[in-house]
């Protein structure tokens, strides 16, 4: 019964998302946000976000976890921070030693909805045919979520 982290990296908010799969059965384990405040001096905001998902790996001990791919922004600055962010996401996984596959957003909408061009709400309301009763904290814990389903749906790639 392996339970996946999926992770929705970003320097504004990142989400994180748990859920365990038997078979081709999911359960939602649990999911949540990690906020950044805008202003606070950037080191201190990475660190802060390695802190939050090493206390998620730590109190949860999931086997493996699934990041979404970085998507490139018109805006330079915009991926950079992302990129940023999802570095320190990986760096926390890879200290706890944790497995991590990759997936591109159209892969993640693909295999939760069906079609890689799924709109957000569409993720969403899957989710909640796929995790019934979960109480999902907010957009990017649900990106996190699918994530994670997605993970579980496909042949990990080490």
């Amino acid at each position: 019964m392996p339970l996946i982290l999926g992770l929705d990296p970003s320097l504004s908010c990142t989400g994180w998302g748990l859920v365990r799969c038997e078979g081709s059965r999911l359960s939602h384990v649990a999911n949540g946000q990690v906020p950044s405040r805008t202003g606070t001096p950037l080191a201190e905001r990475l660190a802060a976000l390695h802190a939050a998902i090493a206390a998620v790996i730590a109190q949860h001990g999931p086997d493996r976890a699934a990041v979404e791919e970085v998507f490139v922004n018109k805006n330079g600055q915009s991926t950079i921070k992302l990129a940023q962010a999802r570095g320190v996401v990986l760096a926390a996984c890879g200290a706890a030693a944790l497995p991590v596959t990759e997936h591109a957003a159209r892969s993640v909408k693909q295999a939760v909805v069906g079609t890689g061009a799924a709109e957000k709400a569409q993720v969403q309301a899957m989710l909640r045919v796929l995790l019934p009763g979960a109480a999902i904290a907010g957009a990017d814990a649900a990106d996190a979520l699918a994530v994670a389903i997605t993970a579980a749906q496909l042949p990990p790639r080490w």
